[in-house]
């Protein structure tokens, strides 16, 4: 589990990283509307922030560029994380959470499964509740799909509706360049318009991968068809991360609309990134390192 920073035991601050699909595949309709997906997910650097206080009640504050519009109530899904795990380990959920959101939402990169992790992790510390994280990654099962992987902020294979999570083998150091045009975008939208028939893919390598870019070159997500007919600006932030001087992929990250350049070092994704946001000046461009790689 990523480490917090905290202050006398009393305030516990907790990263909620990005996170990536590098290759998303949609293997399966399930007869209960579900997807099953296979699916490597690694985390960025950038990260929203949740930090939690002891309160004599419960309550949300969200603050930060992309706090805008976003519910404080049992709608969102860290103060659903916060009463899951209060009723789990029999105690009243009482805490002051404060979360700082930096990460575009409905974005395709994890923000909200992100926050509820983090949530999770940060209460866990908060009142001393004596699960492991064993049990804490079934407790997040509840919650939804990516909040599982989301707790453990490392590289991962993912495969079924999210919940079945393997550790993924050994890969390169590499660095991101995300970009996003400012348009939200919701999942279940895009599944809906995800056409048939579903295409079968070879497995992710079970030995580590030294030259990454190649092997995602037999990947792709099958969700970016669907994805770029609802957003077609989509196409434009492909093709401006592909051109971008030592960009070795470009491809969608989740159901979109963010996407990311794959670049060999953190310097290269900066001279990128300095590149793009001076072309398109409303989008969201960042560079970043990756956790867990090299």
């Amino acid at each position: 589990m990523v480490e917090p920073h905290a202050e006398a035991g009393r305030i516990t601050s907790w990263p909620a990283r990005a996170k990536l699909n590098l290759f998303l595949h949609v293997t399966a309709r399930r007869a209960d509307g579900y997807h099953c997906l296979d699916s490597l997910v690694i985390f960025a650097d950038l990260a929203d922030s949740v930090m939690v206080e002891a309160s004599d009640d419960l309550s949300l504050t969200i603050t930060g560029p992309f706090a805008a519009g976003l519910p404080t109530d049992r709608r969102n899904l860290v103060v659903r994380a916060a009463v899951l795990l209060a009723r789990a380990a029999g105690i009243k959920a009482r805490a002051r959470i404060v979360l700082h959101k930096i990460l575009p939402v409905a974005a395709g990169i994890g923000g909200g499964s992100a926050d509820a992790a983090a949530a999770l992790l940060a209460l866990r510390r908060l009142w001393q509740v004596p699960m492991d994280d064993s049990g804490l990654h079934d407790l997040a099962r509840q919650l939804g799909a990516d909040i599982p992987v989301c707790l453990s902020a490392r590289p991962s294979v993912i495969s079924g509706i999210g919940h079945d999570v393997v550790r993924a083998p050994a890969l390169p150091s590499f660095a991101l360049l995300l970009a996003n045009p400012n348009q939200a975008l919701a999942t279940a939208e895009v599944f809906r318009h995800l056409p048939p028939p579903l295409r079968q893919h070879d497995p992710w390598p079970g030995e580590p991968v030294e030259n990454l870019a190649s092997a995602l070159a037999r990947t792709c997500n099958d969700l970016e068809p669907a994805a770029r007919q609802l957003v077609p600006v989509i196409d434009e932030v492909l093709t401006d991360l592909a051109a971008l001087p030592q960009c070795r992929l470009a491809r969608m990250s989740g159901s979109g609309a963010t996407c990311f350049g794959l670049f060999d070092d953190l310097a290269a994704a900066r001279a990128g990134a300095c590149q793009l946001a001076e072309k398109r000046r409303s989008w969201w461009v960042r560079a970043s390192a990756v956790q867990g790689v090299g």
